[in-house]
């Protein structure tokens, strides 16, 4: 008696883990707000140490990024530049995941 059969059930098409898992995302409408949590957690790599260390909050509203900043001249630079953060964050997690930037 053989221990295997050639007559699996198994599916032989196989899908990369990463397919998988965006689907199962938008399976459960979920994909936005993994999206925005992905956002938060990789502020400091997107935007660079010295920003990172001189946020004291963020947060995600209605697809609104709440930046709580603790230095007035890079809260300025920051204000000035929306438009450039907004960009790179659409480029790296997609267009629509945050419409918008509130500095505070």
């Amino acid at each position: 008696m053989k221990k295997y059969s050639h007559d699996s059930t198994r599916k032989r098409n196989t899908s990369p883990l990463k397919e998988v898992f965006e689907e199962l995302l938008e399976a459960y409408r979920i994909k936005d707000k993994f999206s925005e949590k992905t956002v938060i957690q990789e502020w400091s790599q997107l935007m660079g140490k010295t920003v990172a260390s001189r946020t004291q909050s963020l947060s995600v509203r209605q697809k609104i990024l709440y930046v709580k900043i603790s230095s007035g001249p890079l809260k300025k630079e920051i204000m000035m530049n929306k438009t450039k953060v907004l960009t790179l964050i659409a480029e790296k997690y997609g267009k629509g995941v945050i419409n918008d930037l509130v500095i505070l």
